[in-house]
């Protein structure tokens, strides 16, 4: 047991906490601890699970000590309707939850930190795939994410600070959208892939209605992406600090991706465009070369297969 990493996920009842945590707890090498708050949490062999509000300070303090590694997947998330009309939730308590979060693993001499990040900052493209280096603040792609966008560039900033103190080593993740088993599939709540999956999903009358007219791109990346993109990390990045983008590398138009699932599906669907509906018109490509060179690590699930993936497993679980 001496030998062994004590690795804590924080937010391991939610979408990317969770997966995180079935993963590491199938691993001999790893002591894993999951936190929640409000969710209660599920079974899970060989972890221990903690209940704190990683708003205080203190609570953090107490269930950061002695740990090794720390996934933070933990944040206040929804989808497009929520940040179209109540932007602010995705603002203050996010800031100050991972404020307090990094700071308290600096001084509490946790080996590594891995926050999650998003691609959420990034300007429209439409025909470069964009790198780590194509930031600026005034180009937030979208009035809507200018808060969210922000948030994330505020606290990578944070890591690049207490990375460059000395003994504990973070790592930022721009992924993309994530998608697969245990994700939010709630019309309200959820991301337009798990909310449109769900729709097929339960679909009886061969009409199926979707926000928007659909021609946002968006890249999706499998959540066993993310999961091998975590291990690359902890076994190749030695700096103090890292920030990779991580994406499958290729967009597709919201309407080809709900036709795909269709597709998938075998139903019989005809598509129709709800305009009065919340979205955000963007068209995001992201380069993930600079994770390819550095640390070895490159995305195998294509879209069909993970649409496959996700369905199966809905098909069991929901």
């Amino acid at each position: 047991m001496k030998n062994k990493i004590k690795i804590l996920i924080l937010g391991a009842t939610g979408f990317i906490g969770r997966n995180s945590l079935i993963h590491f707890s199938k691993k001999k090498n790893y002591i894993v601890y999951g936190s929640y708050n409000k969710r209660k949490p599920f079974y899970c062999k060989n972890v221990k699970w903690i209940k704190v509000n990683l708003l205080n300070k203190s609570n953090l303090d107490k269930i950061i000590k002695k740990k090794d590694i720390i996934v933070q997947a933990a944040a206040t998330t929804s989808g497009s309707k929520d940040i179209v009309n109540s932007p602010q939730l995705h603002v203050t308590d996010n800031a100050i939850m991972n404020s307090l979060i990094m700071r308290s693993a600096f001084e509490n001499n946790v080996k590594n930190v891995i926050f999650f990040s998003c691609t959420v900052m990034y300007p429209n493209s439409k025909n470069r795939y964009l790198t780590e280096k194509d930031i600026e603040n005034k180009n937030i792609v979208s009035k809507k994410y200018f808060g969210a966008g922000n948030t994330k560039l505020y606290i990578e900033k944070i890591c690049e600070f207490f990375g460059s103190l000395g003994h504990t080593r973070f790592t930022c993740i721009r992924h993309s959208n994530i998608y697969g088993p245990y994700d939010k599939f709630d019309l309200n709540k959820g991301h337009f892939f798990a909310a449109n999956m769900l729709k097929v999903f339960n679909n009886q009358n061969d009409q199926l209605s979707i926000w928007g007219k659909g021609n946002e791109m968006r890249d999706l990346l499998h959540i066993k992406d993310l999961l091998s993109f975590i291990d690359c990390i902890l076994t190749k990045q030695k700096a103090g600090f890292k920030l990779y983008n991580c994406t499958y590398g290729k967009s597709y138009r919201v309407i080809d991706i709900i036709k795909k699932i269709i597709k998938v599906s075998k139903k019989n669907i005809l598509v129709s465009h709800d305009l009065s509906k919340p979205t955000i018109p963007v068209n995001i490509l992201v380069s993930s070369k600079k994770a390819k060179k550095e640390i070895g690590w490159y995305p195998k699930i294509n879209i069909y297969k993970g649409i496959k993936l996700t369905f199966n497993w809905m098909k069991k679980n929901l």
